[in-house]
């Protein structure tokens, strides 16, 4: 899977932003989106401890995870349930039927991004967290 990112929208005072474009006219970065990335990118250096441990703490899986049809349908036979907990993003196959997931997923906890069809989503609607 390619490198992908989730967008998001930020409000930034004026005199932030004005701080921002000089930098960027001075050729410190190559534009707006630039700077944040860099400066999200440091506050996560410079956290990445805390990160670490809560990771650690949490049982959170750090990255990508993918949740195919055959996954889940292991984990029903076996009358195991699943509960999500990533700090990243999750998926959950297109494949996968609503009915399935609801069999299956005990809970979610997603920090980041969690992709799913909409069907999925809806039936999962009461434990996504």
């Amino acid at each position: 899977m390619a490198c992908e990112t989730e967008k998001i929208t930020i409000n930034l005072g004026y005199v932030d932003l004005g701080q921002i474009d000089l930098l960027v006219q001075e050729g410190f970065y190559s534009n707006r989106t630039d700077f944040i990335r860099t400066s999200i990118r440091n506050q996560l250096a410079t956290h990445a401890e805390v990160v670490r441990q809560t990771v650690s703490r949490k049982t959170l899986v750090l990255g990508l995870r993918h949740y195919t049809q055959r996954d889940l349908e292991v984990l029903r036979q076996s009358g195991q349930k699943l509960q999500i907990q990533v700090l990243g993003l999750a998926t959950i196959a297109d494949d996968v039927s609503a009915e399935l997931a609801r069999a299956v997923i005990e809970s979610i906890v997603v920090l980041g991004a969690l992709r799913a069809s909409p069907e999925v989503r809806a039936a999962l609607a009461d434990r996504i967290r």
